[in-house]
Formats: structure tokens, C-alpha cells, sequence
């Protein structure tokens, strides 16, 4: 089942986020990890929001572990993040 997650870096800059972006390989508007659905962050009087739409939850905890820790301490943004999951009821995709 889809899963929402937001993930709140406080503390984090955009700099740092084009950072760890590129360390992942991935590129802006670009292709996301695989069952990552839909990706945007936005900028927050404190730090970064990190929204995103993945097939799964256990997608997304084995991706968080591998990648987005490892790459987020990398780059000095303080951590650990404030995580929230949200169960998904229903999406819609471009047309």
C-alpha cells in the first residue's frame, strides 16, 4: 500500500539538499529511487519539508537507511529528521 511520508530537516539548507541529490545520482525534475511515486521539498522558517509518495513503507525505511542518513550526515545537515507517515487513500497521476 502507498505510504506518504514528510520528513522535516530542521536545520537543513537547500544547498545541502542539492548535495545530497547529487550524491544519489539524481538530478532536478529528474527520474526518482525505485517506488518513489512523487518527490518535492520545500523550504520552512526552521529548515527543509520533504514530501514524498512511495509504494511502500518498507521502500521507503530500506532507502532511508541506505541513502538519504548516510548522504544527509554526509553533508552536515543535523540530524536525525522528524518523520511522519501518512497511509495513502487514494493518488492521481498526470494526465
Amino acid at each position: 500500500m502507498a505510504v506518504g511520508v514528510v520528513i522535516q530537516f530542521s536545520g537543513g539548507t537547500t544547498a545541502q539538499y542539492d548535495q545530497v541529490i547529487e550524491k544519489m545520482g539524481f538530478k532536478p525534475s529528474g527520474a526518482g529511487a525505485p517506488g518513489l511515486m512523487f518527490h518535492w521539498i520545500t523550504e520552512t522558517p526552521d529548515g527543509l519539508r520533504v514530501t514524498d509518495v512511495w509504494e511502500s513503507r518498507e521502500q521507503f525505511d530500506k532507502f532511508a537507511q541506505e541513502q538519504i542518513g548516510p548522504f544527509t550526515q554526509e553533508v552536515g545537515i543535523p540530524g536525525p529528521p522528524d518523520i511522519t507517515y501518512h497511509e495513502v487513500y487514494n493518488y492521481l497521476t498526470a494526465g
